[in-house]
C-alpha cells in the first residue's frame, strides 16, 4: 500500500521499471486508495450474504470514525474521544429527524459532522500546550464527561420510539450498505485531498517537529486546531451513519471503552491510511463476532486490540505503514542525475546591512547565555558564526528566529523590526533557519516537503532548480528512506526555495563527509547572487567556513570576541584560546 502522501512518478510509461518486467498500473496518488476502497465496497455489496450485511455496514461506520482518528494521528496527537464526536453527529441527526427537517438523512449526516467541529476545536485548544500522554488524558476526560451528559439528556426520539427515517433509495440493508460505502469513499477522498495540501503537510510536520514547523512560517496552533476540527467532522459523519443504520441510538453506542478500543485499533492498523481504516473497521466489527461464535467473551477482543497496538508501538510502525514500506522497497529506485561540479567561487562581501542585532541578551535564571551581542549581516553575503561548544551559537539562533521571547535587545531585518514577532511571523518576514538535529518530517515525499517548507506557491521548474542545485533526491522519493546527510541538504534546499532575505544555517554539514561539506560550501557561495538570500552559516567545520564565508564572527561565553575576514580572525590568539586553550593559530 503506498503512503497516503505518495506522489505519482512523472515521466513516460514504464520509466524507471526494469526491462522485461510486467508493468502493472500502480494504485498510487490521491485517488489510489479511495478507488481501491470503492472496488472493495462494490464487490462486497455483491457477494456479502444478507445475514452479514449489518456487520458489513458496521465495518464502514467504524472505518469512517477511524479515518477521523487518522487525521489527528497524522499530526502526532492522541485523541481518545472519537466516539464523543460521533455522538454529537448522531444526536444531531436524531433531532433533525424528530423535527422532520427538510433534506433527509444524507443532509442531516453532513450537518451532524459540522455540529461536531466546534467540539473538535474546543478539545484541540489544550493541544496547543499539551502533547503525548497529557493530551490523551484531557481527551479521555472529555469522553468520560460526554458519557455522563449523554446518559442524562438521552437521544431525541428514544422516549417516543421514533426511528431515524431512511430515504427510499437507501431503505433496504443492501442499499444502505452501498450508501455507507460511498460515504466512506467520499470521506476518504476528502481526507486524502486535504492531506495533499499545505495544511495536510503541516500536520505531518507538526508530528515530527513543532519547532521546525514554526520556523518554516506555519502556525503550529492553526495546524493542530485544523486537524482536530476535521477529525471531529469525520467522526460526526460516522455518528450520523450509525443513526441511519440502527434507526434508534442510545448512550451505550458511544461509551468511553468504545473510544479506547477505536484508538488502539487505529494505532495497530494505521488509520492514517485509507486501507488501514478499512482494515480496522473489519477488526472492530468481526473479531468480537467471531469470539462470540467461539463462545469467548467479546471483551477479550479489546485485549487483543491492545496487544496489537503495543506491538505496533514497539516496532515503530502500524500494519499499514509496514506494508507501505515493503512495497516501496520492492520498487526500482530512481537515481537522480549527478550534480554538476563547480569551481570554488569568491565569497561575496556585501556592504549594505541586512540583519542588524543590537544588545541581544539571553538569561536562563542566573546563567547568562548571551551578553549584549551586536551583529550585522550584510546584504548579499555569506557570513560565518563560529565558536566553541557552549559559546551561545544555538541560543543566538533561537533568539533571532523568535524561540526565546524573553531575549532582550533589538533584531532588525531589512529595516523592519522583528522584536515581539512569533517564530512563524519572523519566517514570513524573510528570516529562515535550519536546525542542528534532523527536523525533516519523515511522513512526506521530497517534493511534498519542499513545497510545504517553501511556504509559497512553487513551480515545478523552481523546485527542480533548487533540488538539482544541491543534489537532493528526486521529488517522489520518501524522506523516511533517506540518510541523514540527504535530509540535511533537503532542509537547506527548503530554506532556499522559500526565497527569504536571510537564511541561518545551523551546522548544515552535520552528517556530510568532508568533501561533501566543501561542495556544499561552494554552493552556498552562489546563493546570494542566484537566489537573492544572504546566509549566516553556523558551522564547526572551519575548512567549510574558510571556503564559503566572506567574513566571520566568533562567539565565546555568549559575547562577540572577534569579527572580520576568516583568515585574519582565525589567526587571532584570543580565538585560538577560545577553541584550544592556547594561542596556536587556527590555520
Amino acid at each position: 500500500m503506498p503512503r497516503a502522501d505518495a506522489k505519482t512518478a512523472e515521466g513516460p510509461a514504464g520509466a524507471g521499471r526494469s526491462a522485461g518486467r510486467l508493468a502493472l498500473p500502480a494504485v498510487t496518488g490521491v485517488f489510489g486508495q479511495p478507488v481501491a476502497a470503492l472496488l472493495v465496497v462494490v464487490v462486497a455489496a455483491i457477494v456479502v450474504p444478507q445475514y452479514w450485511l449489518f456487520l458489513a455496514t458496521s465495518v464502514l461506520v467504524s472505518a469512517v470514525a477511524l479515518l477521523g482518528l487518522g487525521v489527528v494521528g497524522r499530526a502526532g496527537m492522541n485523541s481518545l474521544c472519537a466516539l464523543s464526536f460521533a455522538a454529537v453527529g448522531a444526536w444531531t441527526v436524531a433531532q433533525l429527524n424528530v423535527w422532520q427537517t427538510p433534506g433527509g438523512l444524507i443532509a442531516w449526516t453532513v450537518v451532524g459532522g459540522l455540529a461536531a467541529m466546534p467540539f473538535g476545536v474546543l478539545i484541540g485548544l489544550p493541544a496547543l500546550r499539551l502533547r503525548g500522554v497529557h493530551l490523551a488524558v484531557v481527551t479521555l476526560g472529555f469522553a468520560a464527561a460526554a458519557d455522563v451528559v449523554i446518559a442524562a439528556v438521552n437521544f431525541p426520539g428514544v422516549d417516543t420510539y421514533e426511528q431515524v427515517i431512511r430515504p427510499t433509495f437507501i431503505a433496504t440493508d443492501r442499499q444502505y450498505f452501498v450508501y455507507a460505502g460511498l460515504l466512506f469513499v467520499v470521506a476518504a477522498l476528502g481526507v486524502e485531498l486535504v492531506g495533499r495540501t499545505r495544511m495536510g503537510a503541516a500536520w505531518r510536520a507538526v508530528r515530527f517537529s513543532e519547532r521546525a514547523t514554526a520556523a518554516s512560517g506555519t502556525s503550529v496552533a492553526r495546524a493542530k486546531l485544523s486537524a482536530f476540527a476535521l477529525s471531529a467532522f469525520v467522526a460526526g459523519l460516522s455518528g450520523g451513519l450509525l443513526a441511519g443504520q440502527v434507526g434508534m441510538i442510545t448512550a451505550q453506542n458511544f461509551g468511553t471503552i468504545g473510544s479506547l478500543a477505536l484508538f488502539v485499533v487505529a494505532v495497530m492498523a494505521g488509520s492514517e491510511y485509507v486501507g488501514g481504516a478499512l482494515f480496522g473497521g473489519v477488526l472492530i466489527a468481526f473479531v468480537p463476532e467471531l469470539f462470540r461464535r467461539a463462545g469467548i467473551n467479546q471483551d477479550w477482543a479489546n485485549v487483543l486490540f491492545g496487544v496489537g497496538a503495543v506491538q505496533a508501538l514497539s516496532q515503530g510502525s502500524s500494519i499499514s505503514e509496514g506494508f507501505a514500506r515493503k512495497l516501496r522497497a520492492r520498487r526500482p529506485a530512481k537515481v537522480p542525475a549527478p550534480r554538476e561540479p563547480v569551481e570554488a567561487g569568491v565569497p561575496p562581501l556585501g556592504t549594505e546591512p541586512l540583519l542588524e542585532v543590537q544588545g541581544l541578551s539571553v538569561r536562563f535564571g542566573q546563567v547568562v547565555a548571551l551578553q549584549d551581542v551586536d551583529l550585522v549581516v550584510p546584504e548579499g553575503t555569506v557570513m560565518g558564526l563560529i565558536g566553541p561548544n557552549g559559546a551561545g551559537k544555538s541560543t543566538l539562533t533561537d533568539a533571532l528566529s523568535g524561540f526565546l521571547p524573553s531575549a532582550t535587545g533589538s533584531v532588525t531585518l531589512g529595516g523592519r523590526s522583528l522584536d515581539g514577532l512569533p517564530v512563524h511571523r519572523r519566517a514570513a518576514a524573510g528570516l529562515r533557519r535550519t536546525f542542528q538535529q534532523d527536523r525533516v518530517p519523515t511522513g512526506l515525499t521530497v517534493g511534498a516537503y519542499l513545497r510545504f517548507a517553501a511556504h509559497r506557491t512553487v513551480t515545478r521548474d523552481e523546485l527542480e532548480e533548487v533540488r538539482a542545485f544541491l543534489g537532493c533526491p528526486l521529488p517522489e522519493a520518501h524522506v523516511f528512506d533517506l540518510d541523514v546527510g540527504s535530509r540535511r541538504l533537503l532542509e537547506v534546499a527548503a530554506a532556499i526555495l522559500a526565497r527569504p532575505r536571510l537564511i541561518v544555517l545551523d551546522e548544515p554539514a552535520a552528517g556530510l563527509a568532508h568533501a561533501e561539506s566543501l561542495a556544499l560550501a561552494d554552493r552556498l557561495i552562489e546563493v546570494p547572487a542566484r537566489f537573492g538570500a544572504s546566509v549566516l552559516l553556523i558551522e564547526h567545520d572551519l575548512d567549510m567556513v574558510r571556503r564559503a564565508c566572506a567574513s566571520v564572527v566568533v562567539l565565546d561565553f555568549g559575547a562577540v570576541i572577534a569579527a572580520g575576514p576568516p583568515a585574519e580572525v582565525l589567526a587571532r590568539p584570543e580565538v585560538a584560546r577560545a577553541y584550544l586553550g592556547d594561542e596556536v593559530a587556527l590555520t
